[in-house]
């Protein structure tokens, strides 16, 4: 539950302390399609890498969602509909970006979405949430689908005949406990004496090429991981309102405010003095105004001294901004209008901070060239700018829709990160840099992801005998080898940068005896 002027979450003291069981509209539609989705999972993710499978499994588990509701459950969830837009286009980004930082972030976006839509699939619309209100809502999505499935099997599943049939197997069970150890043994000794029963017992074993009994067992273990946490998913989607309200989608009054109207003023017209002096000589120094005494560092120095403190502050502005307007008491129109207008200096002192830092990271970048962290937060900053206009709006005109602002500013971030392609603007930056002249950290390039691979190849192909020719060669070659996984593991990155590697001469590679031999050959 949140509250009408911050989006902050109150305490809801009729909100249940344990998820209710919800009654399924199709039982054994529902059941099938989980294990059909716990079975897909397993085949989908049996590889040590992410690929086609990520966006595959998300538009299965969609399309599962929409077949088992039908047109009345397309009627609900059609308010929040929009979260599927993103939900898709970041699901798609894991094939498409093979940056593993960027794939964190995108499998962790898809994530926290596909928790949203589930919540909200049945009831509730998501523009109502506080800003507070998304994560706990995530995270409370989460354990219930956790919880649920037991729930959901007992009062969907007849066990009555299953348990008047243990009493009878009981005997048969504790015989085969007995058993195992005997068999094992017994086993181990005859495989030990002949060849061709080892073999025998291997193929019994192996269900596939390269597959142990144990293998298998833990497959069957992650098909009902899987298909356990989809029924979770499918029951909480398919839940009813209750009496036609679902928890979280009232807004309440705030709480009795704490701060009076004269401290919060005093604090806020402290706040924008020192934010006024501090953008006075920002705006001198940083924008061409006057110059860096000779006694002081040089601009790289200047630059780089002080960014993440700027950064902390543009951040914990935000949150006091926010804080504030949740806990100072407004008694009348005119302390509204003072308290708003003290608020909207500090946010437009706040965005001068911030374009200080932005331009401190350009001088940085200049000199120093492109890197993951640097790059994150350049486009976090303008990210970070564009929420905290957005609060400034806000403070105005319905002070409640600040968060999903926020949301939407969050996701854009992450969207812009995805086009923007991190890894092949650091590889393009730096080699442009590096053709003026500048040095070139070749290890860092190397490092890179298979989405730095088709710029390097464009630029090796413009300038053979230029900069970076002498590591390129092992930075295309370690991307020849093939994924395992088969077609789950498909990525659109790692084919284009396994293209890109094709007119180079890579040698092939070594078996594994082989390669520890001629690497002690070469140690003595």
């Amino acid at each position: 539950m949140t509250t009408a002027a911050t989006g902050f979450p109150t305490h809801d003291a009729d909100a249940p302390s344990a998820p209710a069981v919800p009654r399924l509209r199709r039982p054994v539609a529902t059941l099938l399609s989980a294990l059909g989705l716990g079975v897909c999972a397993e085949v989908l993710f049996d590889g040590p890498a992410l690929g086609v499978s990520f966006p595959l499994f998300v538009v299965l588990l969609l399309a599962t969602l929409l077949g088992l509701g039908g047109r009345e459950g397309w009627q609900r969830a059609r308010p929040n509909a929009w979260l599927l837009v993103p939900l898709l286009f970041f699901s798609g980004m894991v094939f498409v970006r093979a940056s593993p930082f960027l794939t964190t972030l995108n499998v962790l976006a898809s994530g926290f979405l596909l928790l949203l839509v589930t919540h909200f699939w049945a009831a509730g619309r998501v523009e109502r949430l506080g800003l507070w209100s998304y994560p706990f809502t995530v995270l409370g999505t989460f354990f219930r689908a956790v919880l649920l499935p037991p729930g959901v099997v007992r009062s969907e599943v007849d066990l009555s005949a299953a348990r008047r049939q243990v009493p009878k197997l009981m005997p048969v069970l504790r015989g085969a406990l007995l058993a195992v150890p005997v068999l094992f043994i017994f086993t181990a000794l005859l495989v030990s004496a002949d060849a061709v029963f080892e073999d025998a017992v291997a193929r019994v074993l192996s269900f596939s090429p390269g597959m142990t009994f144990l293998d298998t067992v833990g497959r069957l273990v992650f098909v009902g991981v899987s298909a356990f946490g989809v029924l979770g998913l499918l029951a909480h989607a398919q839940r009813r309102r209750r009496n036609g309200v679902e928890a979280g989608d009232l807004e309440v009054a705030p709480a009795e405010a704490r701060l009076g109207f004269t401290e919060s003023l005093t604090l806020v017209g402290l706040v924008d003095l020192l934010f006024l002096g501090f953008a006075a000589i920002q705006l001198a120094f940083l924008f061409g105004a006057a110059q860096l005494p000779a006694r002081f560092m040089s601009y790289s120095e200047y630059a780089r001294r002080g960014f993440f403190e700027l950064l902390a502050v543009s951040v914990m502005t935000l949150g006091l901004s926010l804080a504030l307007a949740r806990w100072t008491r407004l008694r009348s129109e005119g302390q509204v209008t003072a308290f708003r207008v003290a608020c909207s200096v500090m946010v437009g002192l706040v965005l001068v901070i911030l374009a200080s830092a932005m331009k401190r990271m350009a001088l940085y970048e200049s000199a120093y060239g492109y890197t993951h962290l640097r790059v994150y937060t350049h486009v976090f900053m303008v990210a970070l700018a564009g929420v905290l206009v957005w609060r400034a709006v806000t403070l105005w005109w319905r002070p409640e829709r600040f968060a999903i602002g926020a949301f939407a500013g969050a996701l854009g971030f992450l969207a812009v990160l995805n086009v923007l392609n991190p890894d092949a603007f650091i590889a393009r930056g730096n080699l442009a840099r590096a053709a003026e002249g500048y040095a070139l950290d070749e290890w860092y390039m190397v490092s890179l992801s298979e989405d730095a691979v088709p710029e390097v190849s464009a630029h090796l192909a413009q300038s053979p005998g230029g900069v970076f020719v002498r590591n390129a060669q092992d930075m295309f070659c370690r991307f020849t080898e093939p994924m395992p996984g088969g077609w789950p593991a498909f990525h659109l990155a790692r084919h284009r940068a396994a293209k890109s590697a094709r007119p180079l001469q890579c040698p092939a590679p070594l078996p594994a005896a082989v390669e520890m031999e001629d690497s002690m050959e070469r140690a003595y």
